[in-house]
């Protein structure tokens, strides 16, 4: 059986702006890969209410997972959660269970539970809340829909929180060759091995060292032993140029 898919909604202006740099879509990727999801596409928009939900609803249809990052803290333009009901056509109001987290959390270090930290309680109806060891505001699950904060340290706590609960494949191994010979050189037998081992993917990764064009040659794939076999043969083809 083929692993499960994924795809991440990165949500907003600031990531567009280049005011803020995303790192968000480098740790997902990575702990999909361990846990044999295979993230498939990153997309961005905007803080656009029509553009979150189209979105939402675009990825949703296509693959098994879909995780958000960005838009659900205390701001007005915080309209990820909203976003997310619509896009299924449920209702969203501050649910009890998630005010309780955030009151006993304001009241732990002597803040206010005003209206603007109050939006950080609303919940999709039907949607299950992921935990929030950082910062303590839940994101929260809605059918294959999984949205999370932007911030690095809390997108990767809340990760954390939601992997147990996803059943993955087989994770996907990776082993490299690096040639001294630019991709030119390597593109005719590497396209005839990819073809050989269909089953595995191939990728070449371009580099320049002291003037000479050289190739980073990528095979990925969840059989080993397949893997250890097209290493073997990538190795017989360019052990010449390996570096």
């Amino acid at each position: 059986m083929s692993n499960p898919t994924a795809a991440m909604l990165v949500i907003g202006d600031e990531i567009l702006s280049g005011r803020t740099r995303d790192s968000n879509m480098h740790f997902l990727a990575n702990e999909f890969t361990r846990h044999g999801i295979d993230l498939r596409e990153v997309r961005m928009v905007s803080d656009d209410h029509a553009a979150i939900v189209a979105a939402v609803q675009a990825l949703s249809a296509a693959y098994d997972h879909v995780v958000t990052s960005g838009g659900i803290g205390p701001t007005h333009d915080d309209i990820t959660a909203p976003c997310v009901a619509e896009a299924f056509g449920v209702p969203i109001t501050v649910r009890d269970d998630a005010r309780a987290l955030l009151q006993a959390h304001y009241d732990r270090t002597g803040s206010e539970l005003n209206e603007a930290r109050l939006r950080m309680a609303r919940i999709p109806d039907g949607a299950t809340l992921i935990e929030n060891p950082v910062s303590i505001a839940p994101g929260f699950s809605l059918q294959n829909v999984h949205v999370m904060a932007g911030v690095p340290s809390v997108f990767q706590a809340m990760v954390a929180s939601l992997l147990p609960s996803l059943t993955g494949g087989a994770p996907i191994l990776s082993q490299t060759l690096r040639v001294m010979r630019g991709e030119g050189d390597v593109a005719q037998p590497l396209g005839a091995l990819a073809e050989e081992f269909n089953d595995l993917q191939f990728g070449s990764y371009p580099f320049q060292k002291d003037g000479i064009y050289g190739t980073n040659l990528v095979v990925r794939g969840s059989d080993g032993a397949r893997l250890d076999a097209a290493m073997t043969r990538l190795n017989a083809l360019f052990t010449d140029a390996a570096a």
